[in-house]
């Protein structure tokens, strides 16, 4: 049996595992990186990738080639809650403020390739079978190739990029916290001939949502969202229920008529969570410690800043600049600081419920005033903080009169 030493085994190779890799391999630590998977493949995702998280592809020198792949710029954002229209065009986070929507299969490709170029050793098509202990710390990984005798693997931490139902975070026991259940199912395929223009559109009609997504190869996803408790139903027919909810928007029920399905519907829930991110031996990145519900799309954006901090606390340790335990522990509080406010907003949108009388009320005095629209959906966009949205003396100002202001 075969056994190599790492300074970090990453498992899993897409939004949160591969940057990563690549960023803790740029600065000189030897790092294995696997996935089941094989690449190009494609996985359920909303495909946005919000502008903090097109800032990072931007740092790392890789925005250019992705947005190569003919995925169009998201510039504006546009809600439709029926009596309301909202649309404006998100303030910017470190110079960004375009949106962009690639496929997974270009994406997370350009990721992998982007983490062997770094340095990274790149295993694809590889099963983990086991996470190793030794006196109560992880220290390694067992499994194998597809057809491979298998391999024991060694390394000072094992981070786990492996999504909400991490394998990593299973055998660590790591701690669940801010635990809510899933809150909606949403189904979503893709369409040709459904133009969409720069558009992330959302449409609000009573228990259903439905957004669409401009993609590569002039296509658009179209997904449909339903409140948990009615997921079953709708998954007798998924797709009658799908143009069932289109039906309630007449408009984009016109619009779909005249486009032609080009895929399966896909789909699915997922439940809201935080865990804790690290312990002896083992880090967690990504959805693998913070998932929440897509209505809003920063999972994308979201592991990439993930992949930042976890590296970069990982190398100040190796470095000798801090302890394991104050790192990470950083890490955590960081982590927690940041999201907190936008997975409340986010778990809260996923109830599909109507919104209370003050938040209409609210919608109904930001609806055409400019300033207020963009401010509302740079909140959406993850460029302004739901609190600094909602704090009244920015509803003041924001809601001025344009003289005024």
């Amino acid at each position: 049996m075969t056994s190599h030493f790492y300074d970090a085994i990453v498992v899993g190779a897409r939004c949160a595992g591969a940057p990563t890799a690549m960023l803790l391999a740029e600065r000189g630590h030897r790092v294995l990186l696997v996935d089941r998977s094989t690449f190009p493949s494609d996985t359920l995702s909303t495909l946005v990738v919000q502008p903090a998280g097109v800032a990072a592809l931007e740092r790392w020198g890789l925005y250019e080639a992705i947005a190569a792949t003919g995925c169009p710029p998201i510039e504006q954002y546009r809600f439709d809650f029926g009596p309301v229209v909202i649309s404006g065009r998100p303030r910017p986070i470190d110079g960004h403020a375009t949106a962009i929507a690639p496929r997974r299969t270009v994406l997370d490709k350009h990721l992998v390739d982007a983490a062997a170029r770094a340095g990274a050793e790149v295993r694809e098509g590889f099963t983990v079978e086991e996470i190793l202990f030794e006196d109560g710390a992880v220290v390694g990984i067992r499994g194998h190739a597809d057809g491979g005798s298998e391999v024991v693997d060694r390394a000072r931490v094992v981070i786990g990029a492996d999504g909400h139902n991490s394998r990593v975070a299973r055998a660590v026991g790591a701690p669940r916290y801010h635990e809510k259940p899933v809150l909606e199912n949403a189904f979503y395929t893709y369409w040709r001939d459904l133009p969409v223009d720069d558009t992330f559109t959302t449409v609000i009609r009573g228990d259903r949502g439905f957004a669409a997504i401009p993609t590569n190869d002039d296509l658009t996803l179209l997904l449909v969202g339903c409140p948990f408790a009615q997921a079953s139903d709708f998954r007798r027919d998924v797709e009658a229920s799908y143009f069932e909810a289109v039906k309630r928007d007449p408009e984009w029920a016109d619009r779909l008529r005249t486009a032609t399905r080009e895929e399966r519907f896909a789909g699915g829930g997922v439940p809201n969570f935080f865990r804790t991110p690290y312990g002896p031996g083992w880090v967690l990145v990504g959805d693998a410690g913070y998932t929440k519900d897509p209505i809003t799309a920063q999972g994308i954006a979201n592991a990439f800043v993930d992949a930042e901090r976890v590296a970069a606390a990982l190398d100040a340790v190796w470095v000798g600049t801090t302890t394991f335990e104050d790192a990470m522990s950083r890490y955590q509080a960081d982590r927690d600081a940041a999201a907190l406010p936008m997975y409340e907003f986010t778990t809260q949108l996923a109830t599909l419920e109507p919104p209370p009388p003050e938040m209409q009320d609210l919608l109904g005095a930001i609806a055409g005033n400019q300033p207020a629209m963009d401010a509302f959906v740079s909140v959406n966009a993850g460029t302004m903080s739901p609190p600094e949205f909602f704090d009244p003396a920015h509803l003041d100002r924001v809601l001025q009169p344009s003289e005024a202001r």
